[in-house]
């Protein structure tokens, strides 16, 4: 087990790396589109290699990032039933999910995407639209973002089965304290606070 958690902690810290590196893909993304979007308005016209990098790099987020999802439980989850069990069985649930559902459809999707990657290198193929990028690299991050899920379900699976053994703490457990929808949720109350607190002292100063 020892060498298994070795093993869980390398791909955590791959997953992690990837994860951190990608996040900067949104500020490009971001910065790729509003540059996109100001040279169409303000100079009427538009490159399609410019507006296929911004999806190129949306998809490069999605798929990319998602071993790095599950890496920080923030993948969405549906145990409105689960939630009220033993945590042991909870456990027992996540192992049967990433065994059954996970790893089956990761790897075949990895199967599937690797010879339409490969066609694609070999042929170099071309954007149909004039002035567009090459296909291969966008259709290799396919096999390439599921292969770091499967890692990292694997990852998940190790220390399930530690947890299980009383070997290590409960892997659904977030490194901080709240999630993102938590945090969202409480963000948009403050904000209804402070809108309904301007509309009190307006009417208060209206009087």
């Amino acid at each position: 087990m020892n060498a298994l958690l070795a093993f869980s902690r390398l791909v955590d810290a791959l997953n992690q790396f990837v994860g951190k590196a990608v996040t900067w893909l949104t500020l490009v993304v971001v910065l790729v589109s509003a540059g996109n979007a100001v040279v169409r308005k303000v100079f009427h016209t538009s490159s399609n290699a410019w507006l296929e990098l911004q999806w190129y790099l949306f998809g490069a987020i999605f798929l990319l990032a998602a071993g790095y999802t599950l890496l920080k439980n923030e993948h969405v989850r549906v145990d409105i039933v689960a939630q009220k069990l033993p945590q042991r069985t909870q456990i027992w649930i996540e192992i049967l999910g990433v065994v059954l559902f996970l790893m089956p459809a990761c790897v075949l999707i990895m199967w599937l995407s690797w010879p339409v990657f490969v066609d694609s290198f070999v042929t170099d193929e071309q954007s149909s639209n004039p002035g567009g990028l090459v296909r291969w690299p966008v259709k290799l991050l396919i096999p390439v973002g599921f292969f770091l899920l499967v890692l990292a379900g694997l990852s998940h699976l190790i220390k399930c089965v530690a947890f299980l053994m009383g070997k290590g703490p409960d892997p659904r457990e977030r490194d901080r304290g709240k999630t993102a929808e938590e945090e969202l949720a409480e963000e948009i109350a403050r904000e209804a606070q402070a809108r309904e607190a301007a509309a009190h002292g307006s009417t208060q100063g209206g009087r």
